[in-house]
């Protein structure tokens, strides 16, 4: 019996052939701040049903792009298996996986942080994705959604915006490769079973920097200076001033992207989220984070050898 009814679920499901005539069971699942996912067991598998926000293209997201992305990452062992990709119903379909979520806490641990850059590094080595994420047009871009839409702009924007500008003439200094990165990696996308961590939604996957993936890693999960420090070793096999620099500048610029995500989803969401409140936090950490009496050095240190 199908729980709930939802016109929306009752839609997908009906456009699956394999699922046609069989018994099933679903069980919403309440973890997510921009779609409804729901847990569909039928003819004795366990799928995942993620059914898109509303008007999310306005955040930067390709769901054509988004299922190459997690179908890659998925051949790389570090995702689950996309069953079916219905862009007509906004729905993607995966395998579910029986696993464990993963705490916070848990990544200041030295073999849960060595399992989760593993995983890291198996995204960053797939080929090439068709999208592209870039933090310092994101965070313009998001700008002028929210004005398109009512939204006021924060005050705090244009002083984070200057901090920006000056990280991202720092990096073009000394470029990098981009590499397909992940650009969501919260704890809640995590889960793990027998040592090995799956990584999922890969809405905001894209060609780009692979220290934004470390920044965001970090700063959303509330890594410790030691954990950071474990973090780059493990990563890159070790700590250097220019490493270290490039971490702690793209923490801010993760903040910066949330922040003004936060922004723009007060225009678009549907869901129950306080996302003013959202907002507000990431600009105060991305604020004080670029107050840090060391943000001119990390800047001069970001041009050096990683």
């Amino acid at each position: 019996m199908v729980r709930g009814h939802d016109p929306a679920l009752l839609g997908v499901i009906a456009a699956v052939p394999e699922w046609a005539g069989l018994e099933l069971e679903v069980t919403p699942i309440t973890l997510g701040i921009t779609n409804r996912n729901f847990r569909v067991d039928i003819g004795g598998e366990s799928f995942v049903v993620r059914l898109s926000g509303r008007d999310t293209e306005l955040l930067g997201i390709d769901r054509s792009a988004e299922y190459e992305a997690a179908s890659a990452a998925a051949a790389a062992s570090v995702a689950p298996e996309v069953f079916a990709f219905l862009p007509e119903h906004r729905a993607l379909i995966t395998r579910f996986i029986v696993a464990d979520p993963l705490p916070e806490a848990d990544l200041e641990r030295a073999e849960i942080l060595e399992a989760v850059v593993t995983s890291i590094k198996a995204i960053h080595a797939i080929p090439r994705i068709p999208s592209r994420f870039d933090p310092f047009r994101v965070v313009r871009e998001y700008r002028h959604t929210a004005e398109s839409r009512g939204v006021p702009i924060p005050p705090a924007y244009q002083d984070a915006l200057v901090k920006a500008d000056e990280i991202e003439l720092a990096f073009r200094a000394a470029p990098i490769p981009a590499c397909a990165c992940h650009n969501d990696l919260l704890n809640a996308n995590f889960l793990m079973r027998d040592g090995h961590v799956f990584i999922v939604d890969y809405e905001y996957a894209g060609m780009g920097d692979p220290f934004f993936d470390l920044g965001n890693l970090s700063i959303n999960n509330g890594m410790s200076e030691d954990a950071q420090r474990m973090l780059l070793e493990r990563y890159f096999g070790r700590e250097t001033r220019a490493n270290a620099a490039r971490l702690r500048l793209m923490r801010i610029m993760s903040d910066f992207r949330e922040a003004m995500w936060g922004v723009v989803q007060q225009a678009l969401s549907t869901l129950d989220f306080d996302y003013v409140d959202y907002a507000s936090r990431h600009f105060a950490r991305c604020l004080e984070g670029a107050g840090n009496l060391r943000f001119a050095s990390w800047l001069r240190d970001s041009a050096g050898e990683i």
